[in-house]
């Protein structure tokens, strides 16, 4: 009897041989079934199209992509997928802590706090070379509100730094006065740091902004005044100076420059006495001695002595006479 065509001959007593060796055979319905739903999953994870995955997952199979895929490659294409679909799901969870991080450094002082942060927790600069726990980490932190600026920039709370809002007046103000006056944007910015007493690194507090408004209005009028004096400085100032401060501030004028409220000022001293009120304003409680205050350096000891020869030194006939008794008690002495 011959074999059925198509059949290969086989020793006698061994079974029928199958069509195909176990494996070979086109994936099952259920296997196929599992490998798109991954590629669905992956497909609303990422910008990939559902023949990119297939081609890939292939190409990492290393099956040329017309090869069909069989059921052998069923346990490896399932493995690859779900590789790949994790990785997929950290992006997309990194993405989203990214952009909620985003969003937060924009407010208050978080962009700075941050970055302080990473630099002394993780030895980092910029958020990209962080791993994604780590940036769960600062995102947790920040939305606690567990972040604060470190030293030196960190202040009490009731001395916050400028908010972005404040900070964006001053710039553009300073702006306007480096155009009217020539001077460079970086020197006033510096005049304020020092007015404001804050060091290398600091932010300026919050408690100084209505000052420096003052200080940067105030000093832009008066660059377009030919013969400014005491009074058109009073004029100048948003917020005029109270009959105390006045008097104090001619007095410091007086002292320093022998200058009296209807004296023409120069550009530097229209500036210094600007910095005197500003400073006076900003701190009153420093206990720096107001310049009416101020002692003179002599010995309280000498001083009816020296007042004495004032008022004598304002009348010349009795300073010749007080001349001639004091000859004539030298002579007696001797």
């Amino acid at each position: 009897m011959q074999p059925i065509s198509g059949t290969p001959p086989r020793p006698p007593g061994e079974g029928p041989v199958t069509p195909s060796a176990i494996g070979e055979q086109p994936l099952s319905t259920m296997q196929r079934t599992v490998l798109e739903r991954l590629i669905t999953r992956l497909v609303a994870l990422t910008s990939q199209q559902s023949a990119e995955v297939w081609a890939g997952m292939k190409h990492d199979l290393g099956l040329k992509n017309e090869s069909p895929l069989l059921s052998r490659h069923f346990p490896a294409a399932e493995q690859n997928l779900n590789l790949r679909l994790t990785t997929a799901q950290q992006n997309h969870t990194t993405r989203q802590v990214v952009s909620q991080l985003t969003e937060l450094l924009g407010q208050g002082n978080n962009r700075q706090a941050v970055s302080e942060f990473i630099r002394q927790q993780f030895g980092q600069t910029t958020l990209s070379q962080l791993t994604p726990d780590q940036l769960k980490t600062v995102l947790t932190l920040l939305q606690s509100n567990q972040l604060s600026i470190p030293q030196p920039q960190q202040r009490p709370a009731t001395e916050r730094p400028l908010q972005p809002a404040e900070h964006n007046t001053l710039k553009q103000m300073v702006t306007r006065l480096a155009a009217a006056t020539g001077e460079s944007n970086k020197l006033i910015w510096q005049s304020m740091l020092e007015l404001s007493g804050v060091k290398a690194g600091e932010l300026i507090p919050a408690k100084q902004f209505t000052h420096l408004v003052t200080w940067l209005q105030a000093r832009q009028t008066l660059s377009t005044q030919t013969a400014p004096t005491l009074h058109t400085l009073q004029a100048a100032l948003k917020q005029p100076l109270e009959p105390r401060e006045f008097e104090a501030v001619r007095d410091y004028a007086q002292q320093t420059w022998q200058a009296t409220p209807q004296t023409v000022l120069t550009t530097a001293q229209v500036q210094d006495l600007l910095n005197q009120i500003f400073i006076r304003r900003a701190e009153p409680e420093s206990g720096v001695p107001e310049a009416r205050n101020i002692q003179p350096i002599y010995s309280p000891l000498f001083a009816p002595v020296v007042d004495t020869i004032k008022s004598i030194s304002a009348r010349p006939g009795l300073m010749i006479i007080a001349l001639m008794v004091a000859l004539a008690l030298f002579w007696l002495v001797i």
